[in-house]
């Protein structure tokens, strides 16, 4: 017989055991399939998800040829994208030039269109809300794959307008709607809801051009109580004539307008370096970043892991399913077939079942792709330009798929090859005991691949970090047969079923240590981009910078006038957003002219400085001439420490909230410290109270006091000021005696001294009513922002409400995603190598039912012996996990601690934190819910089998 015939038999067989036994065929597919879909998907979204040139120019110029804009540089010249330019003189003109004529740098016979924003705001369902109002010709051809329609009509006449889908969810109008622009008094109505495809999160109005400006523009000038629209600069796109495009020599003629142009024909096909006036004045602009050839270090990760999952997948069902076919394997050796032939057959299930896994499996990752693809599109944010599907990566990752099944079949193989026939016929296996080098070695590899791992996140190398974990992962799976095997030893006061659990894990750990191993590979690689992902989180949550402390608002006024409409605007405050009952009224403070615009000469408006004294306690050493040499000595940790003292924290909380210096003083009362600062102090209230300021930084303060200059000085031009302080300006020094907070307060964002009002007026300074603070029990809604704005606008308007906009949370989002995808692909695991397990287990099972056990007990053990499996694998799999995680932080902390040493105010905070909530998902949830979804699937009762022989 040849090889050939030999395979062709040896496939024949496999394929009708495949057949035959449908459900364990199903799960050994399941197996292969799952990891293979999981690829196909992640490499279809991928490639979809980065836009192509051609796609990217799309979403910024639609079907137009070019987009036109003024540089305001006066004739300039620019790289064929269009994203760098200059000035063609290559200096700044001296004065702002004039708006060019646009028209006339467009090529004869071109067709252009307008495109011109202005900030409005516009009734909703609640209220008022702040919106951009583009003026832009929608319904053009040109604006097709810019903006796309998704109901309604686009607008045809001045008093129409298009949403975007975000914008009408938050304002809780619909197509249809009216809406009124409140400057203008001008109403429009709702023809159809859009999407930009290039930001599906934009909160947008378009109309056509002239609907929106003009008319407002108009009553501006009719009525001086409307403010003039702050419009920007008009874009223009442009469509060649006769569709010839938008040419470099067009572009240059643009150039010399003043224009910088972005055209689809020239970036697609660019120049020569020659033919770039920018390039020979400019060599470096055409210096562009071939990116790093090494690979980064979460990506080289991910890929070894997952790789080495698929591995630990599928091992498992072909070793549980070459047991299942031993008594068809000792027949086919009484036929006269020898040790190569069993091992063909063994091969040729892992051919079949392989070959159909990594079929199924590219198959549904594609059509899951494609089914979810509004919701990946959702979640990156923008829509994809279409679905990259390429045949060769598909042929790759189902070959991978097949060769993976081949090789987990290898070692099934060649212990099926090895075995008697009259074992096999038997099913008996025998007493074999653990080897001792195996645990050994496993846990000597384990601690080598910790230390590679980390002296890879060290030293910053990627190879390193995904060889050193995969290492340990490795070791980790050695040690895996002995942990079984004292699990055991851990049911002795357990009930019946999980008694039997366990010592039923630990006598047959040959296949119960699989089943934990492709657990365990499941969930190392989600616990490591969880972990990795929540410490990132933590480290730019330690890099916000607030506006406001943590559960207040603020109401300001912007001037004079608004300050009279305070008291409505309190009440419309208090009316409609969630108050918890604490308010503080807060003024600014100023010496001199009160000067909100620069003039030629600078000191013709006065100042007030709070002097920070110098010396140790009051200087921040990151910040004078040796900071360089201090930030080599320090670890990140000192230096975090160093940042967060009252003396250096002003480079963090500088913003000045409620004043419009840097000084951050207010004057205010005890409400101020019990609602926004949280000073919780009578000692401090009694000091407002008796006229003393409360100082929160003390590095301001030396000996209990502090220096305030004042410099009373009044700007020539305001001449009111003038008349009331005649004579020579002003100059003051005083000493204040101050109330020194405690360091944490330091960190108040926006306020640096509370000044009593007496104390301001005995020092002769100008004080005028600010705004108040409020404490909230929740950040304002959309709703309630909106009915608060309606409420002020209708009382004249001139004020607003600011709350923190907090960081950003798409990581926690995505976090929260990867949890949800962790727990799939655990319980998936868990479930389907279980299932192997309970099918492998099933004589144990029989005999179970045979000698009188209650139906019930099959499905609690069942249930514990899917819970014993998941939880360990969790548990295991958590730990290697946490390897991978903790090198890749070490990578950054190694680059944070690089950029502190050439900036020393840099901060090198990087953290390492644990997601508890996808720990606990992963080790508490998910092996109770796989333990009782196997229980509930499990059938009560059994026909006893034929006995064998």
């Amino acid at each position: 017989m040849s090889v050939f015939t030999g395979w062709r038999a040896a496939l024949r067989i496999a394929r009708r055991d495949a057949l035959r036994a449908k459900g364990r065929s199903a799960l050994v597919v399941a197996m292969i399939a799952l990891p293979v879909l999981g690829v196909t998907a992640a490499d279809i979204t991928y490639r979809s998800a980065d836009l192509s040139p051609a796609e990217q120019l799309t979403s910024r110029l639609g079907a137009a040829d070019a987009l036109y804009s003024d540089a305001g540089l006066g004739p300039i010249q620019q790289m064929p994208d269009g994203d760098m330019y200059d000035s063609a003189s290559g200096e700044a003109p001296s004065e702002e030039p004039a708006p060019i004529d646009m028209r006339g740098a467009f090529p004869e016979g071109a067709r252009a269109l307008s495109q011109q924003s202005v900030p409005a705001t516009v009734t909703t369902t609640y209220g008022i809300a702040s919106v951009e109002v583009v003026e832009y010709k929608t319904s053009d051809r040109m604006a097709r794959g810019r903006i796309d329609l998704l109901e309604g009509t686009f607008p045809r006449g001045t008093g129409e307008m298009v949403a975007t889908e975000p914008f009408l969810d938050s304002a809780g109008l619909h197509v249809g709607s009216a809406i009124t622009v409140t400057p203008s008094g001008k109403k429009y109505t709702i023809t159809g809801a859009v999407e930009l495809p290039a930001d599906l999160e934009a909160k947008q109005l378009y109309a056509d051009p002239g609907a929106v400006i003009a008319p407002w523009k108009a009553m501006a000038d009719h009525d001086k109580k409307v403010p003039a629209p702050n419009a920007g600069s008009a874009q223009w796109l442009v469509e060649g004539p006769g569709r010839a495009g938008i040419s470099w020599a067009d572009v240059l003629a643009a150039n010399k307008a003043g224009a910088v142009v972005t055209s689809r024909q020239v970036s697609e096909n660019p120049p020569p370096d020659s033919e770039i006036p920018l390039l020979r004045s400019h060599p470096d602009y055409n210096a562009t970043g071939t990116g790093s050839e090494e690979t980064s270090a979460a990506l080289v990760t991910v890929v070894a892991m997952t790789i080495l999952e698929i591995v630990l997948l599928a091992g498992p069902a072909f070793a549980v399913g070459a047991r299942r076919s031993r008594r068809q394997l000792g027949l086919l050796g009484t036929c006269g077939g020898d040790r190569s032939q069993v091992r063909a057959v063994v091969l040729g299930g892992g051919l079949v079942l392989g070959g159909a896994g990594a079929v199924a499996g590219v198959v549904v990752g594609l059509l899951l792709t494609v089914v979810c693809r509004p919701l990946i599109e959702d979640w990156a944010g923008h829509r994809f330009g279409s679905l990259v599907i390429r045949p060769t990566d598909l042929l790759v990752i189902a070959v991978l798929g097949l060769i993976t099944g081949v090789l987990a079949a290898l070692a099934p193989a060649i212990v099926a090859g090895r075995q008697s026939v009259l074992e096999s016929l038997t099913g008996r296996r025998g007493v074999r005991r653990g080897s001792r080098v195996l645990p050994v070695t496993g846990a000597c590899v384990l601690a080598l691949g910790v230390l590679v791992a980390v002296f890879g996140g060290t030293s910053g190398d990627s190879t390193l970090v995904a060889g050193g974990s995969v290492v340990a992962e490795v070791g980790l799976l050695a040690c895996i047969p002995v942990i079984v095997g004292l699990l055991g030893r851990l049911g002795r006061g357990f009930p019946l079923s999980p008694r039997m659990a366990l010592r039923d894990a630990a006598r047959n750990r040959g296949r119960t240590a699989p089943a934990v191993a492709a657990v365990m590979a499941a969930v190392a690689g989600s616990v490591a981009i969880a972990t990795y992902m929540a410490s990132t989180l933590a480290e730019s949550d330690y890099d916000y910078t607030p506006m406001l402390t943590e559960g207040t608002i603020s109401l300001s006024a912007g001037d004079a006038e608004a300050v009279e409409r305070l008291p409505a605007a309190r009440a419309a405050v208090e009316h409609n957003m969630a108050v918890t009952g604490g308010r503080a009224d807060i003024s600014r403070v100023w010496a001199g002219s009160d000067c909100n615009v620069y003039y030629e000469d600078e000191t013709s408006c006065g100042s007030m400085t709070l002097v920070k004294p110098t010396g140790k306690g009051h200087t921040c050493p990151l910040a004078d001439k040796g900071a360089r040499a201090l930030a080599t000595r320090l670890s990140a940790d000192e230096h975090r420490a160093m940042m967060q003292t009252p003396a250096c924290v002003d480079a963090r909380f500088s913003v000045g909230t409620f004043s419009s210096d840097s000084n951050n003083i207010v004057v205010g009362d005890a409400a101020l410290l019990d609602t926004y600062v949280k000073l919780h102090d009578p000692a401090a209230a009694a000091a407002l109270k008796a006229g003393t300021p409360v100082l929160l930084n003390e590095a301001y303060a030396e000996n209990g006091e502090v220096t305030l200059k004042a410099d009373h000085r009044y700007n020539p031009k305001d001449k009111e000021n003038l008349k009331l302080h005649p004579g020579k300006a002003r100059k003051t020094t005083d000493r204040l005696k101050v109330y020194v907070a405690k360091p944490e307060y330091a960190t108040t964002p926006g306020i640096r001294m509370i000044l009593p009002q007496r104390t301001a007026e005995r020092l002769g300074l100008h004080t005028q009513p600010y705004g108040s603070v409020y404490a909230v029990s929740h950040q304002p809604t959309d709703a309630e922002s909106q009915r608060t704005s309606a409420t002020i606008d209708q009382a004249g308007g001139g004020l607003w409400v600011q709350s923190n906009s907090g960081p950003n949370d798409r990581r926690s989002t995505a976090l929260l995603i990867l949890t949800l995808f962790a727990g799939v692909v655990t319980m998936g695991a868990a479930a389907i190598t279980t299932g192997l397990a309970k099918a492998d287990a099933e004589a144990d099972l029989t005999t179970l039912s045979a000698v009188g056990a209650p139906p019930r007990v099959r499905r609690s053990l069942s249930g514990f012996q899917c819970l014993v499996v998941a939880l360990t694998g969790v548990l295991l799999g958590t730990a290697a996990g946490l390897v991978p995680a903790v090198a890749l932080r070490l990578v950054d902390l190694r680059d944070a601690m690089e950029q502190m040493r050439e900036q020393p105010m840099e901060s090198p905070y990087t953290p390492i934190v644990l997601p508890w909530a996808t720990i606990g998902l992963l080790a508490v949830v998910v092996p109770l819910l796989a333990g009782g979804l196997a229980a509930a699937f499990t059938r009560s009762r059994v026909a006893l089998a034929r006995r064998a022989g």
